[in-house]
Formats: C-alpha cells, structure tokens, sequence
C-alpha cells in the first residue's frame, strides 16, 4: 500500500521513484537532507569564524544570556525527545501517539521562537540593539548602539574585554586588568567602539529561527500526510529526514548558545 501511495503520490502523479528500489528513495532523501546540513553548517562557520576574527586586538563586548535563552535550551532538547517519539510511535503502527508527539514538537518549536524573540527583546531594553532616529527628511535611520550606550548593569549582563582579558571598571571608567590603581583609564578608548557582539549574536540568532521556520512548516506537512495516511508505519523516510533535520537545529542551537555565551 505504502509502495502504491509513494508510486503515484498524494495527488495521483507518478513518482520519480517509481520502479525504483525502494531503498534507493530513502538513501536518496537522506541524502539530500545531509547536503542541506552541510550548506546550512558552512553558513554558520563563515558567521562564527568573522566572529572570532573581528574581535582579535578590538575591545569586544561579552553579553551574559538571559533566562529566556536559557529557556530557549531547554525547549529545544525536549522537541527532540519528542520527535523521536513520534517516529518510534510510527513505526509500531501508532498513528494516534505520532501525531499527537508531532503536534508536540510543532507547539515546542513555536515556544522555541517566542523564547528567542524574548530574550532579544531583553537584550535591546539594556542597550545592546540599534538605535532607530529620524533625519531631516523624515527618513527613519538605523544605528548600532556602541558600548557607551549600553544600559546593563557592568559584570552582570555584560563586561568588556580585549583578547580575553576582561576590562575593570571603576566609578563608571573602564581600566586595563593590569591597572590595579586604576591610574590610565581606557573609558575614551572603549566606549566609542560598536557593539559588534550584539549584531552578531542578533544575526545569528535570526538566521537559526528562519532555519527553525523551515523546520515548522516541514513538521506542519508531515503532520497532515501522517493524519492522511500517506505517512504510515511501511513509510516513514519523511519522519526520518524531518528528525534529522530537526535534531541538526537543535545541536546548532547548543552550539551557538556556548559558542556566543560560554567559550568565546
């Protein structure tokens, strides 16, 4: 029956794969899920690579991660857990549990992106977004705010450092770590900087949910061909490829969270 669906699809058209081994059409899918990764990881070591490149010998900003990205960590792990469930459920022949465990992903990923969308919302109330001011013309500009406009609190939410060594500061002016008396102060130095980290963090953060979203719509797919049938315990290669994909977000996400918050 699976055969049959795969053979003419959903709508009555024949399959590329007709008449084809079917194992050839689940390497073939895995495949091109795998190549998709692979972009996907080339795009974020060019991120995560100028990342690192741009703060060598500049007064970097190192942002502490709100409870929302905390949140965010969490969220994301238990979706896997639950799209592994749902692919389990499917190959023993539970439709019922696999799209209630689909469903569930879907509702984790969303709460992902509000999680997401919270701490960036956080991070901008303390300074550490753009600017929006109006010209002459009436023209709405965008600015990266500097480090001098940053609103956190210094050593909690953030502080300043220069190849590793993190800056002190002292009655609101900022000092070399190898300045105990405080007697040369870099404040003029530091505070006219961007904040760079901030649009990193920004960027990579907006690139990871579109990605997620493609991830959303996959799932919202797979879950009408599993409630249609088309999906069924002979045919799973969809689920599969969406857990691959889906589990591949997740271990991006962790990575980027230590990257950005914890190591770099």
């Amino acid at each position: 029956m699976s055969q049959t669906i795969e053979a003419t699809g959903a709508t009555g058209k024949k399959s590329v794969f007709e008449g084809t081994d079917p194992q050839v059409r689940v390497r073939t899918k895995k495949m091109l899920m795998y190549f998709i990764i692979f972009a996907i990881v080339m795009l974020f070591a060019g991120f995560t690579s100028a990342y690192i490149v741009s703060n060598i010998g500049e007064y970097w900003v190192h942002i502490n991660p709100p409870m929302s990205l905390w949140y965010s960590n969490a969220i994301i792990l238990v979706s896997s857990v639950s799209m592994i469930s749902a692919l389990r459920a499917m190959k023993r022949g539970n439709k019922q549990l696999t799209l209630i465990m689909l469903a569930t992903t879907l509702a984790l990923g969303v709460a992902f992106t509000f999680t997401q969308q919270a701490a960036w919302k956080e991070l901008r109330s303390k300074g550490m977004g753009w600017t929006i001011s109006t010209n002459e013309a009436g023209l709405k500009a965008y600015s990266w705010n500097n480090i001098s406009e940053i609103t956190g609190e210094y050593g909690t939410d953030y502080y300043v450092h220069k190849d590793g060594s993190q800056l002190a500061m002292h009655e609101g002016q900022f000092y070399a770590a190898n300045d105990p008396t405080f007697a040369v102060p870099l404040t003029g130095k530091v505070t006219n900087m961007n904040n760079n980290s901030g649009a990193f963090i920004w960027v990579l953060i907006i690139i990871h949910i579109l990605h997620l979203v493609f991830g959303l719509i996959y799932l919202s797919v797979n879950l009408i061909r599993t409630s249609k049938g088309i999906i069924n315990q002979h045919d799973t290669v969809r689920l599969e490829t969406n857990g691959i994909y889906w589990h591949f977000l997740g271990i991006l996400w962790v990575y980027l969270f230590a990257f950005l918050f914890l190591i770099h």
